[in-house]
């Protein structure tokens, strides 16, 4: 049977669509553009004037120092939970995803609030640790801690439904021909996910330096020594310094512009894929 051509949109759908986009124009495009505007406001200079500050320098050295340790290890632990959940069958597979769901259900601020109800100075635990020179809350730990658990579903959530997807079948025909576990997983199930997980990786760290919910109350907002990226334009914008936090606001703008192209060329390539292996 021919295919049926698709059919032009009515003058409903044209208007459906102009809605649409103009939705977007209003609470997307125009913030961005916003951003940038107010950024360069007093020319060139001024806007890198901003980032000679040794606070904001810190700031960014912060959020990058973060995100270099939380998204490689969310990446380990989203690929391993990935391979368990859809390689194997053992009990407590179900509790396994909704742990790995919760975030997605937690306010960040609740997921900060957690690490200081456990390590803070009344905590559970923050007695005990100050006891030993150990300090979590308002540190480079606490911070960390709170972005990876913030950010670690994101690379999980990738692999699951792909892995789901594509069965078990090779894995058991490399077994079948002789390779151990290991030659198995590097050569059969890797390669096979590999643009799933570069794609949950981009995710992940987009979240991890744009995070501020959960950074915020773990951080004390120490300038200089705990204020990542978000924390240092909240404080900027609040002494009057609006050049100086739009710009460094600017560079978070623009770490997303990068992550969305990323991220539109690895569901290209993804896609791409996903028809070859349907191919063959």
């Amino acid at each position: 049977m021919r295919a049926s051509a698709p059919a032009k949109p009515s003058g409903l759908a044209w208007l459906v669509i102009g809605v649409g986009v103009g939705w977007l124009a209003l609470t997307i495009l125009l913030p961005l553009v916003s951003v940038f505007v107010e950024a360069f406001r007093k020319g060139v200079s001024v806007y890198l004037e901003a980032f000679k500050d040794p606070d904001a320098l810190a700031a960014i050295k912060l959020t990058l120092q973060v995100a270099a340790l939380a998204v490689p290890l969310n990446a380990l632990f989203g690929l391993s939970a990935a391979w368990a959940i859809t390689k194997f069958e053992f009990r407590g597979k179900g509790l396994l995803l909704t742990l790995i769901d919760i975030p997605f259900s937690l306010s960040p601020v609740i997921s900060g609030l957690v690490w200081v109800l456990l390590f803070g100075a009344n905590g559970w635990f923050g007695p005990t640790l100050d006891q030993w020179g150990v300090r979590i809350i308002f540190t480079y730990t606490g911070i960390l801690l709170a972005t990876i658990l913030v950010t670690f579903p994101f690379v999980a959530r990738e692999l699951i439904p792909l892995m789901q997807e594509q069965g078990t079948d090779e894995e058991t025909a490399a077994v079948t021909l002789g390779a151990g576990a290991r030659h198995t997983f590097f050569w059969v199930t890797l390669p096979n996910i590999a643009w799933a997980l570069a794609y949950g990786v981009l995710l992940c760290n987009a979240r991890a330096m744009g995070e501020f919910g959960a950074v915020s109350v773990v951080s004390g907002h120490i300038r200089g020594l705990t204020d990542t990226m978000p924390l240092h334009v909240e404080v900027l914008y609040n002494d009057y310094n609006f050049v100086a936090a739009f710009a460094v606001a600017s560079l978070l703008a623009g770490l997303a512009l990068v992550t969305l192209v990323l991220k539109t060329v690895l569901e290209w390539r993804f896609s791409g894929e996903l028809a070859r292996s349907a191919r063959h």
